[in-house]
């Protein structure tokens, strides 16, 4: 039996059911909003808050494993689910956990996140309340509900909107009080990569996902397409950072690099044009997780830096 196919016992099954290659795009973009607050904050308030970063961090952890869970949850509800489906958690069709555990475990993840979030609004604005309780709400309806998001065109811009921009977006807030049009420009390449995380999820299973009735982006306008959308937007990428980095205010050299990630897109793209089964397919869609998480952190990395430096 293949690795994505294994049964898995103990911790590792728990730690399968979180589906760990995803929860890159959850940390991402804290990282990129945290670093981007670094040149704005001078004076007295010129350190980070440590402590809301962890917390925030933490948050948008086991939100996305809670997706995930739900994720497994509905679809094995939904009977899309067996013991020979490629790339899932496995957590209830092959590692002997009940549903109902599986469910009740996404629950307490989002009930400590809101504990989190209570802490994290006592450190900034209880306006950040609604806002949090939207995107786990998203969350759930992603794969949940009467009309999951998952079903729909629309699952990737759902992705890279709430955990990209928003995250970011947030992240930068509760460490500078104040909202500006730079993080909001440095979330659209990492929201573009973490939309594609979904977009490599859904070529893979095409497929199967047809036969179910789902009408996601890559069952509507077919797997070459859907390879050359995500190679245009990968391009937009780099194309966008390069632009940030040497013409807008506040721009650095540093953040190209971003530059240093580049052959991992283009293995994705080259993997997905090659192979045409969902087992073959699965290293193709490894390296899009690997793109946003070196994309991401040299991003993240190059700003951080840049905002000590003070512009480079």
């Amino acid at each position: 039996m293949s690795q994505n196919l294994s049964q898995h016992s103990g911790i590792k099954k728990y730690y399968h059911l979180m589906r760990p290659h995803t929860l890159t795009a959850s940390f991402v973009p804290v990282l990129l909003g945290t670093a981007a607050s670094k040149i704005f904050l001078t004076g007295a308030e010129a350190s980070i808050k440590i402590s809301v970063v962890l917390a925030m961090l933490l948050a948008s952890i086991l939100i996305q494993a809670a997706t995930n869970m739900f994720n497994e949850y509905f679809d094995y509800k939904r009977g899309l689910d067996d013991h020979t489906s490629v790339g899932i958690g496995g957590a209830i069709v092959r590692n002997g956990m009940s549903p109902k555990s599986v469910y009740n475990l996404a629950i307490a993840f989002y009930i400590i996140a809101v504990i989190l979030g209570i802490y994290i609004c006592m450190q900034s604005t209880w306006l950040l309340i609604p806002i949090g309780l939207v995107c786990m709400a998203i969350g759930y309806f992603y794969t949940g509900g009467p009309y999951p998001i998952s079903w729909t065109p629309f699952g990737e811009i759902f992705a890279g909107f709430f955990m990209g921009f928003v995250i970011v977006m947030i992240s930068f807030y509760i460490q500078t009080g104040t909202l500006s049009f730079y993080p909001a420009l440095l979330s659209i390449p990492v929201s573009i990569t973490i939309g594609l995380i979904n977009l490599a999820n859904n070529i893979r299973d095409r497929e199967k996902d047809k036969q179910s009735g789902r009408k996601t982006y890559a069952i509507l306008v077919g797997k070459r397409i859907s390879i050359m959308t995500m190679a245009i937007l990968y391009i937009f990428s780099y194309v966008f950072v390069i632009y940030l980095a040497l013409f807008k205010p506040y721009g650095s050299i540093l953040w190209l690099l971003v530059l240093i990630s580049a052959p991992f897109p283009i293995k994705a793209v080259r993997r997905f044009n090659k192979n045409d089964t969902p087992q073959t397919m699965m290293p193709a869609m490894a390296a899009t997780g690997k793109t946003n998480t070196i994309f991401g952190l040299l991003l993240a990395l190059g700003v951080y830096i840049s905002g000590i430096l003070g512009g480079l």
